[in-house]
């Protein structure tokens, strides 16, 4: 049997910081399914819910930036979210090829009740203060921009 060394524990699973943050995104996602359950949505269309939310009658390329997706998947994440009538698609007059995506009144409507379930709960659930989920949202953000600018470079 080889003898682990120093250099060995760079190669435990339980040392890896891109396990802790993959497996704590598992975790997320875990909290978030029953209330986003309660809203009608599933953790994707959430997040483009929080875009809109955020700045309406944004196209789908903006949308793709903000959240890191491409528009082969988001396609049939809006075609969802419209199916359900929060959300409607139109073409921009301006440039046919662009889709802009606006919300309904219902999909308007939606995010008082996301805002009275989701943020309380997942506070509660990860026994942080929101001092400290800010902090630690700051510094994920810091690490993965300084992550894309490495690998840019």
């Amino acid at each position: 049997m080889p003898r682990k060394t120093a250099a060995d524990a760079s190669l435990l699973l339980g040392n890896q910081l891109c396990f802790a943050i993959y497996s704590a995104g598992h975790a997320f996602n875990r909290a978030y399914k029953p209330l986003l359950g309660r809203l009608g949505l599933t953790y994707p269309q959430y997040l483009v819910m929080l875009v809109l939310w955020e700045r309406d009658g944004l196209s789908v390329t903006e949308i793709g930036e903000r959240l890191f997706l491409d528009s082969g998947t988001l396609t049939p994440l809006l075609k969802r979210l419209e199916a359900a009538h929060l959300v409607k698609r139109t073409r921009s007059a301006s440039d046919e090829r662009q889709v802009l995506v606006a919300l309904t009144a219902q999909g308007t409507g939606l995010r008082d009740k996301a805002k009275s379930i989701v943020p309380p709960a997942i506070l509660a659930a990860t026994g942080c203060s929101a001092g400290e989920l800010s902090t630690l949202q700051k510094e994920l953000v810091a690490l993965r921009e300084r992550l894309d600018e490495g690998a840019e470079g």
